[in-house]
């Protein structure tokens, strides 16, 4: 039976629904399921996440996640979900494009329905996929950035970014972390969070579960027997695990103590520290300049 709210368009028999009804219970995932709904919101598996953009859906796709449903700006069809479309039909099939419900409607619509005041044009719904344990994780790594307790979505999308650019092979989250699938931080990461492999452990023991794997673990942090981030001991290290705090509290004092190194970046004109992801960036540099990749 044809849902009421939904004008079906079967053009080139793809599953367009135009919206006429805000309150459908098929758009609940889009404007109304939290970060922590979407882990649970289809049995079983993983749960789901919300990509925004083209670029960030397309960077989902080519990394194999896969499409449940999609959200589209009809202004926006052809410029930003045409190419998302060919993707799926040129990946999967005809076939299975055409199984995926792609609701469309006039920016206003839309900016109503989600609520926001910067409406990106295109939003899809994709599964997530089994994160990796800490040890299969660090098989074959060299350089890995810790995220230890950082819950700003802003700052986990631009360190990720940061480590993918500059040459760290991934990514660890303590479980206190951002998700880096959140909408925020795979959207500050430009789709990154999708390029460089990561992975969320319990934030207990990680820096011995490091050293027991191998690892060197530096401390990002405001200690007087620190060492800066172009200190050769660094870049000589065969595995070399990179800690990074939340913003405000840093890294807490017992596990700094546990780490073989303490870094500081040098700062000027009485500035203490800076924000976490700018930090990060300097500490990644550092390493890529000294051929530790």
């Amino acid at each position: 039976m044809r849902n009421p709210g939904l004008d079906d368009r079967n053009e080139s028999d793809m599953n367009l629904k135009e919206i006429t009804d805000l309150e459908l219970p098929e758009l609940n995932i889009f404007s109304h399921a939290s970060e922590a709904e979407l882990l649970h919101y289809y049995e079983p598996a993983e749960g789901v996440f919300i990509a925004e953009t083209a670029n960030v859906v397309l960077r989902a796709l080519e990394a194999g996640y896969e499409a449940e449903s999609m959200l589209v700006e009809t202004n926006r069809m052809e410029t930003e979900a045409g190419p998302v479309f060919s993707f799926i039909r040129e990946k999967y099939g005809e076939k299975v494009l055409n199984a995926i419900p792609v609701y469309v409607a006039e920016h206003e619509v839309v900016k109503n329905l989600t609520g926001y005041n910067l409406v990106r044009g295109l939003w899809a719904v994709l599964r997530r996929k089994p994160v990796p344990s800490l040890n299969e994780f660090c098989e074959g790594k060299r350089r890995i950035a810790v995220l230890y307790n950082v819950v700003n979505p802003t700052n986990v999308g631009a360190i990720i970014r940061s480590a993918a650019a500059l040459g760290m092979d991934g990514v660890i989250l303590t479980d206190h972390s951002v998700n880096p699938l959140t909408r925020r931080s795979s959207r500050v990461s430009m789709g990154t969070v999708f390029q460089i492999p990561w992975t969320v452990v319990s934030g207990e023991d990680t820096v011995f579960s490091l050293k027991n794997a191998g690892f060197a673990t530096a401390a990002m942090a405001l200690c007087e027997n620190s060492i800066t981030p172009d200190d050769e001991r660094l870049k000589k290290e065969e595995k070399l695990a990179i800690f990074l705090g939340t913003e405000g509290d840093g890294l807490p004092k017992e596990l700094i103590n546990e780490c073989d190194y303490q870094v500081m970046i040098p700062m000027m004109h009485g500035v203490d520290s800076l924000n976490v992801a700018a930090a990060s960036a300097v500490m990644f540099w550092e390493l890529a300049k000294g051929g530790g990749t």
